[in-house]
């Protein structure tokens, strides 16, 4: 298997040169992307439930500089990163599958999609702190250029604010990973997780270094994962973003900053989330609370879309402050349902786009008369996004909720859940105007067909299947990342 673990992340590379060597450019995306997710499956199937540690491991030396510092390009899967594995394949394939035939210059698009993909799985499949960190710096750098070439209505503005604040976001982590690297006894220094788990089970950080070194890695992760204040660049280049590259953004490379957190601040930093989470509670409040406003006033569905998903951000992050087994599992579930919701969404407001020209309110209206079909989904997507039981979201949102309830003063999760109200009201806004309102002049007399052919309904089924099969049985995302918690929570 862990031969398969190499030869899933290697995959996209090597269909990147079939595609610059002259293969058809979508349907070699399209076959790679496909394997790679029936792969992961066969990964998941393999799987040793109930064990902690990282499965299917891998290691090749790759730098070293004396004492100072070396590291590898080492691969491997626990329970948490399986998840986000399975995740990433999936929302990769659909992202491909919608991808338009027409797409100007399909050979430079498809390459640098698949550099995006690739760079996400290198980042949860590393079981090495250095290498998660420049994986996750190679999937941005393609998303920046596909904002900026391929993108819609303010692209340019869109990609240059990406850039600036991501690329603070990874100055700042990158300081957080070097202090924290630092920290570490001399002899033990290491960017092994597996090792830095063994050094630090015996030899905690002191309390006094934990706190600057959460804030760090607070700030890094969070900028890349649209923590508040920090997060105007999300919604701007979400809405600007060409259909399968706001699929992947919001839907996947958001998760690396919640991922990152999950894997060093939990296990390692805890005394220093305890230190800072009145901060961290005030900025998840404003994600939930500010930004759910915000989201209500928005008069187009790419940036309703977009500022959406900041808000759920602020439940994941949530969470994470409860510190806590049903908090912290909340947030893995719903990092899987956020991203399955998110691409769903992102992916029909791009055919809405493609047949009726806009994704403004104002010139929509009437649309499930004429699109039955995309109507149906978008309603199970919004359901999905507003935490209706039966669904993936409720799922992990509620075990959020009751972890808050345990950990923090009662006021805290009553603020949290009007995030849930404020949800019902943009999204049910959004369906009224776009599919039920009065159609539009301009829509009426637009030729627009539903997603008959079953080649365009597969991938939007795909992703919806995904959240009601989470919904009705989230343990069987529980059963692969409860021991992994239960570990951390064993420091």
């Amino acid at each position: 298997m862990s031969e398969l673990l190499i030869i899933i992340l290697v995959a996209p590379l090597v269909a990147c040169l079939g595609i610059a060597a002259g293969l058809p450019a979508k349907k070699t995306a399209l076959t790679v992307t496909l394997f790679n997710a029936l792969a992961s499956l066969l990964v998941a199937a393999k799987f040793h439930i109930g064990a902690t540690g990282y499965q299917f491991v891998s290691s090749i030396p790759a730098m070293s500089l004396g004492n100072y510092f070396e590291t590898n390009l080492k691969f491997g899967v626990d329970g948490l990163s399986l998840l986000l594995l399975l995740l990433t394949t999936i929302v990769s394939l659909a992202a491909v599958a919608v991808t338009p035939a027409d797409t100007r210059r399909p050979r430079e698009f498809f390459i640098l999609l698949l550099l995006i993909v690739s760079g996400a799985l290198g980042a949860f499949l590393s079981v090495d702190l250095f290498f998660l960190y420049v994986f996750h710096e190679v999937a941005l750098i393609p998303t920046f250029i596909l904002v900026g070439v391929w993108g819609n209505q303010d692209r340019k503005f869109a990609a240059i604010q990406m850039t600036i604040y991501l690329t603070v976001g990874s100055m700042v982590l990158l300081a957080g990973l070097l202090g924290f690297y630092f920290s570490l006894p001399v002899t033990a220094r290491s960017f092994d997780l597996e090792l830095i788990h063994e050094t630090l089970t015996v030899t905690p950080l002191a309390t006094s270094a934990q706190g600057w070194i959460f804030l760090l890695l607070l700030g890094g992760f969070g900028i890349l994962a649209a923590l508040c204040p920090l997060h105007t660049w999300a919604p701007a280049g979400d809405a600007a973003a060409p259909t399968p590259v706001a699929m992947l953004h919001a839907g996947v490379l958001k998760k690396v900053g919640i991922y990152g957190l999950l894997r060093l601040a939990v296990p390692f930093l805890p005394a220093g989330v305890h230190q800072y989470v009145d901060l961290f509670l005030v900025l998840i409040l404003l994600n939930i609370i500010y930004i759910g406003l915000v989201t209500v006033w928005q008069k187009d569905l790419g940036f309703m879309l977009g500022y959406s998903s900041v808000a759920h951000m602020g439940v994941l992050f949530l969470g994470i402050a409860s510190m806590n087994v049903l908090g912290l599992a909340g947030t893995v579930v719903l990092m899987l349902a956020h991203g399955f919701d998110i691409a769903l969404l992102f992916a029909l407001n791009g055919e809405i786009r493609r047949r009726a020209g806009s994704t403004r309110f104002a010139g929509l209206g009437g649309l499930a008369q004429r699109l039955p079909r995309l109507a149906f989904l978008f309603i199970i997507g919004g359901l999905a996004s507003l935490g209706m039981p039966g669904l993936a979201n409720f799922a992990g949102e509620i075990q959020v909720f009751f972890g808050a309830w345990d950990q923090f003063p009662w006021w805290v999760t009553f603020l949290a859940v009007w995030g849930i109200v404020l949800g019902a009201v943009y999204i049910l806004r959004a369906v009224r105007n776009i599919f039920f309102g009065e159609m539009s002049p301009s829509a009426a007399v637009a030729p627009m067909k539903d997603l008959t052919p079953w080649a365009q309904r597969w991938p939007f089924i795909l992703l919806a299947a995904a959240l009601l099969v989470i919904g009705f049985y989230p343990r069987l995302a529980l059963q692969f990342v409860q021991p992994v918690i239960n570990g951390w929570l064993g420091l």
